[in-house]
């Protein structure tokens, strides 16, 4: 048998592994949220405070001064409103106009189709700042600028998404096509009962990576607005960084950041979708689209049957 030490050395070398394992994790976590907190400490600090040495790490009696300040100054809550506007019209626009092409690619047959699938893909090297000269000169042409439409319609287009929706469907078994046919379903019954409730993880996850996409959109928004009432939270901040001439402002920085670090984590909370719960549940309004939906793919063309398969 051997001895009760040898026994004890294995539990006691896996305690160490996870005391070492814990031990960098902690450090990691405090290497990462030590600037948020040190930010969060400037903004409840005053001037003299702030430029003091050494510097103070323990938060200060100006938090309110210092958050009311800046809320008022900048018109906080109208630029959270911008920005929460234009990161979920953009995220659901990107959704929407993504499903409905990655379908088209996937389970149509029409002339061109590997053509514009590859022209969406090549757009993914042509990023807002590379073409921002021209789109403003659209957007102006329309009268867009300082305007919802101008801040969100532009940025829509997703070939990103676009591609991954693509490489989901064609996952999908032929067998679930060829059950959907039989059971007379058209090409809107087969998009809205079977792909978009097995797309629920996808839409999820997209629609977190473009809210915040939308939402840190700095370039675009500082182009085409003129006004205050337009501007969004991050061309906001970006006013309080003062001037050669002009004293600093941390405190009143910070707050903002603050302000929007909070308010950004929770607008994605609570607008983050269930598009499996929302599709699948039960409702009049469910039952309403199933019903228009059927009155639809009875009208549908016979070329959708013929050509009703994806390809690969």
């Amino acid at each position: 048998m051997a001895p009760a030490s040898e026994k004890l050395k294995g539990p006691q070398r896996r305690d160490w592994n996870k005391l070492v394992v814990h031990l960098l994790l902690l450090f990691s976590v405090g290497l990462i949220g030590f600037p948020l907190y040190y930010g969060f400490v400037i903004s409840t600090q005053s001037m003299e405070e702030v430029t003091r040495n050494p510097q103070v790490l323990l938060p200060s009696s100006h938090l309110w001064e210092n958050y009311s300040r800046i809320w008022n100054r900048l018109q906080m809550g109208r630029l959270l409103f911008n920005s929460a506007v234009v990161a979920l019209v953009v995220s659901f626009g990107k959704i929407l106009i993504s499903i409905l092409s990655a379908y088209a690619i996937v389970y149509f047959n029409f002339r061109g189709k590997q053509i514009a699938f590859w022209m969406i893909f090549i757009t993914l090297m042509l990023p807002v700042p590379v073409r921002i000269i021209s789109t403003y000169q659209v957007v102006t042409e329309l009268g867009w600028v300082d305007t919802y439409a101008g801040l969100t319609i532009p940025l829509i287009a997703s070939a990103t998404a676009t591609f991954l929706f693509r490489q989901f469907y064609l996952t999908i078994p032929d067998e679930l096509v060829d059950a959907a046919k039989i059971d007379g379903s058209g090409p809107l019954r087969f998009l809205w009962s079977i792909l978009l409730p097995n797309s629920g993880a996808n839409i999820a996850a997209l629609f977190v990576v473009m809210f915040i996409y939308g939402w840190n959109q700095y370039l675009w928004p500082l182009m085409v607005t003129n006004s205050e009432k337009m501007r969004v939270v991050v061309t906001g901040i970006a006013s309080t960084i003062p001037l050669n001439s002009m004293p600093p402002r941390w405190h009143s920085g910070a707050g903002s950041v603050s302000i929007r670090v909070a308010s950004r984590t929770r607008a994605a909370a609570s607008q983050s979708p269930a598009p499996r719960r929302l599709i699948c549940q039960s409702s009049p309004a469910r039952r309403a689209a199933n019903a228009a939906l059927t009155a639809i793919t009875t009208c549908s063309p016979a070329y959708f049957h013929r050509t009703y398969k994806p390809q690969s």
